[in-house]
């Protein structure tokens, strides 16, 4: 196949951003949270988790530790006997506690609002760190690349990047600034309904004239493999 030009790519990425907003625009998120600090620790506990296990968990979570301030008080190991139920949950409880005594510390008990500040938090990447800013204040300055974002993008062919953070600056480069905070959103409900990891809806996709991987994304689903694995070995709670 001829190489395919960066012009061809960011319309074929133009293309595919209507689309899901015919498809999903308005489209929200399915973690429960009421505030910023609620949102960022959903955000955090659904790493490698799905949304449906984060609320089963948080209900109780949030009554015990409803803010920063509540939450810098508790021990890894209290928070850690409501979590356990999720992947990664040692970790996570210890990343919620400590990043509540710095909000605490040094932030006053507020979310910080940049993604410098977000980022220095313990268990916060960009993935995280972008939804915080974009759903809490209304702020833009990435898209969110999860693993769905991470597997539509791939079989797009819109990146060959071996992690979702070096994938979202190809996607960034694709796709126009005002067009970047449906994204997440909307990608997530097209990865689970129609290009799910698993044998993919292909003949029922309304992307399936400009996509690439058409009927054949098993050469996603081998790299994924790789990159799970050495994520298990690394014990990184950050998908």
């Amino acid at each position: 196949m001829p190489r395919e030009s960066k012009a061809k790519k960011r319309e074929r990425a133009l293309i595919t951003c209507r689309r899901m907003e015919e498809h999903y625009g308005g489209a929200e998120s399915a973690l429960d949270y009421h505030d910023p600090f609620t949102l960022l620790i959903a955000v955090m506990l659904s790493a490698q988790t799905t949304d449906a296990g984060v609320n089963r968990v948080t209900p109780e979570l949030f009554r015990k530790w409803p803010d920063a301030f509540a939450m810098a008080q508790a021990s890894p190991q209290e928070v850690g006997s409501v979590i356990r139920s999720i992947g990664f949950w040692r970790a996570k409880a210890k990343h919620c506690v400590e990043a509540s005594q710095i909000i605490v510390a040094d932030y006053g008990g507020e979310v910080p609002h940049t993604m410098k500040e977000l980022t220095s938090l313990p268990g916060v990447g960009r993935k995280t760190a972008n939804i915080v800013l974009n759903k809490a204040f209304h702020t833009c300055e990435g898209i969110a690349v999860d693993t769905h974002v991470f597997r539509i993008a791939t079989r797009l062919g819109f990146t060959k990047a071996p992690t979702p953070l070096a994938a979202e600056q190809d996607l960034l480069d694709l796709i126009p600034r005002e067009l970047w905070s449906p994204v997440n959103e909307q990608w997530i409900h097209f990865g689970r309904e129609i290009c799910t990891s698993q044998r993919p809806k292909c003949e029922e996709c309304w992307l399936a004239d400009i996509c690439p991987s058409f009927e054949r994304p098993d050469r996603y689903r081998k790299d994924a493999k790789k990159r799970k694995a050495s994520d298990k070995k690394a014990g990184s709670p950050e998908a």
